[in-house]
């Protein structure tokens, strides 16, 4: 039973999932690299750690590493020079946890599949098309070099819940495209209850599509979620161009997850 976990970077998600697995009673470890945060993560009852990290260089309390359980959750910055130092980034978390825990758990993205007009799951070859998309594959390639027998990789669809309101995504846009394909979204809720279940269970080396299995065109959700917010609805063109669905096997059949928020 695994009781210690440390979380290396307490953002949007993190946070989340951190307050989550202190109110089911896990010692928790939590990372910022910034002093402002600090406070909060205690308040939450979440030991706080101030880490700081290059592609060469990791300023890091070694206690952080010994847990039982490393979640990383650094997504790469788009848009950013440091994008494409982000595989480096893992390699050098990945040296300072090394013999320190043995089960890494990495955030990753369904985006390192393409949109290839197609249903895809776990068994399904990765061709990202994004430069992000390529960065996170070369993250995942590099921890199965670091633990090839015992590799665990969460690939989420795109996250919505408190601050991000889909709603506000498109409002008032018009003529949008690829009105008529499928979204491929996960709520906080459901990303965090995916990450607990694969704890609990210890269903680790494996790696987990997290998306709902809920599809709504673009335009039924995102309208929707305007009319829901009692915003501007955007106008979406009724065309199906590039699109993929992502569904997941490992997820029903070794966490037997039931999605908590549909779509």
């Amino acid at each position: 039973m695994i009781k210690t976990v440390s979380i290396l970077g307490c953002g949007w998600f993190g946070l989340a999932l951190a307050k989550k697995l202190v109110a089911e009673g896990y010692l928790v470890n939590g990372s910022t690299t910034t002093h402002e945060k600090i406070q909060l993560l205690s308040e939450n009852h979440i030991k706080p750690f101030l880490i700081n990290f290059t592609a060469e260089h990791i300023q890091a309390e070694e206690i952080f590493f010994e847990a039982e359980a490393l979640f990383i959750c650094i997504p790469p910055k788009r848009n950013s020079n440091e994008l494409h130092n982000y595989p480096d980034k893992i390699k050098a978390i990945l040296n300072a946890a090394k013999g320190k825990t043995s089960k890494v758990i990495l955030i990753s993205s369904t985006s390192v599949y393409n949109d290839e007009n197609k249903i895809v799951n776990e068994t399904n070859e990765t061709s990202p098309d994004t430069d992000s998309g390529k960065v996170v594959l070369l993250a995942e390639q590099i921890l199965k070099e670091y633990y090839p027998n015992d590799f665990t990789v969460i690939r989420f669809a795109g996250l919505i819940g408190p601050d991000r309101n889909p709603g506000r995504f498109f409002a008032g846009k018009k003529n949008l495209a690829n009105g008529l394909a499928p979204v491929n979204l996960i709520h906080q809720k459901d990303a965090v209850g995916i990450a607990e279940a694969i704890l609990d269970k210890q269903a680790f080396g494996r790696i987990y599509n997290a998306c709902s299995p809920d599809h709504p065109t673009k335009k039924d959700f995102y309208v929707k979620a305007a009319k829901q917010s009692a915003i501007e609805e955007p106008e979406f063109l009724d065309e199906k161009q590039s699109w993929k669905i992502v569904e997941s096997l490992n997820v029903p059949n070794y966490l037997g997850y039931e999605f908590q928020i549909a779509l």
